[in-house]
This record gives C-alpha cells, structure tokens and sequence, in this order.
C-alpha cells in the first residue's frame, strides 16, 4: 500500500516542528549545493561561514539541531545569496494535509 506524502517529511513523520524543519533542510540542501558547486572543502567552507569544520560536517550531514533557521540563513548570506522571505496563504493542497 502507498501513501502519498504531504511534501514535507517531518510533517508526515508527526513532528510538531515540522515546518521550521523542512525550511532547514531545504536551505541546507541550497548550502551544500554551493559549496560543492564552488568546489570548497569542509575546511574552507568553514572559515567561510565562521564555524568550526565539525560544525560543517554536521550541517551538511543534516544534523540540525544546533542550527537556528536565523543560522542558516546568515550562512547562505556569508555565502553571497538574497535571502527573501515570502508569506502567501495555503493552498487548498497546504489546508487539506493540515485538516487530516
């Protein structure tokens, strides 16, 4: 039997956290992404962003805990990217997984 998921994994997994979670991981995964892209190690990832290199391996191992989404977002800045923030109600699709 399949299920069809609600396109955020920590929601469909019962957190209560669930959003701020998946806003993370998608900001993270944006991250990960530049750094490979731009061809920089852990090492130098690091001193960009102003962490330790464990630090670095954490985030980029999806170990969230000890990062704020406020974090996060100061990293891809520290990265050169515009963070934009935008609010717009839920779609039918958001208000029917947020019913169930």
């Amino acid at each position: 039997m399949l299920t069809r998921g609600s396109g955020n994994v920590f929601h469909d997994l019962g957190l209560a956290d669930a959003d701020v979670l998946q806003a993370k991981a998608d900001l993270v995964f944006k991250i990960s992404a530049i750094i490979k892209k731009r061809g920089r190690s852990q090492v130098e990832a690091a001193q960009i962003l102003r962490v330790t290199q464990p630090k670095i391996s954490a985030l980029l191992r999806g170990r969230l805990d000890g990062f704020s989404l406020e974090r996060i977002m100061r990293f891809l800045a520290a990265l050169d990217q515009r963070v934009e923030i935008k609010v717009r109600p839920k779609s039918r699709r958001d208000r029917a997984v947020a019913v169930a």
